[in-house]
């Protein structure tokens, strides 16, 4: 099968017999910016199967987290369809589209936004006590994500007092709490040294592997994106193959 990219053609699966999680179609997105329409995305398509890893690259401002955030159903397209399993995702009504988000896709993000006031452990039980896990048993999810994620000795630790590497390893464990089919994250390691985002690039991939969950990863680190199976160019509002 020829997975070559153009304007016409979509980010394709690697095997044809292989049903697709992801499939997107025909994706816009647009901005007002003083009076202005800027144009972000200009007919996005893709294709991802369960399992599979995606890095897309690109200029800074070019719709990378436009596209990322559309994916995970946080902001809504002008038009154009997000499938997942099948399911158009925009055509649920609010409450619904927040349950199958919630249940089917983890975000971790460059700045992770955890709960200072709290610590580690109760940082990841949060997204499961939302869901309506008794205290138990979320505080034993909560523990394995933890352990497996390396920071067994910084369960009851204040997150504020954790280093940069260990509060991504957090944001990390709370994204992965509810074992989403998707894991979708936006410049992981943007703020970690070289050490850091090193760790960090082996996890996900290891988790990936261990979990078979479908990655995709928002990066201006080219070395991250080579972890990835396969890294696509966001340009000119489509994406295209990177070399």
């Amino acid at each position: 099968m020829d997975n070559s990219l153009s304007p016409h053609h979509p980010v394709t699966l690697e095997t044809a017999q292989i049903s697709p999680l992801i499939e997107v179609r025909d994706l816009y997105k647009s901005f007002d910016a003083a009076g202005a329409r800027i144009d972000i995305l200009k007919g996005v398509d893709m294709n991802l199967a369960s399992g599979q890893t995606l890095a897309v690259v690109g200029a800074s401002g070019i719709g990378k987290s436009t596209l990322l955030h559309i994916l995970g159903a946080l902001d809504r397209p002008d038009r154009g369809s997000v499938l997942i399993q099948g399911q158009d995702m925009f055509q649920l009504n609010n409450g619904r589209l927040a349950e199958f988000r919630n249940q089917t896709v983890g975000f971790v993000f460059q700045f992770h936004h955890l709960l200072a006031e709290f610590n580690s452990l109760e940082n990841v039980m949060m997204p499961l006590l939302i869901q309506g896990r008794s205290k138990e048993a979320a505080r034993r999810c909560a523990e394995e994500i933890l352990v497996r994620v390396g920071l067994k000795d910084r369960l009851l630790h204040p997150v504020n007092r954790l280093s940069g590497g260990e509060q991504q390893r957090v944001a990390l464990a709370r994204a992965l709490a509810l074992r989403p089919l998707i894991l979708l994250a936006d410049e992981p390691t943007g703020n970690l040294d070289k050490r850091n985002s090193e760790q960090v690039h082996e996890l996900l991939l290891e988790l990936n592997r261990e979990l078979g969950m479908t990655m995709v990863v928002v990066t201006h680190n080219m070395e991250l994106a080579a972890f990835m199976s396969r890294c696509v160019t966001l340009l000119d509002g489509k994406l295209v193959q990177t070399d």
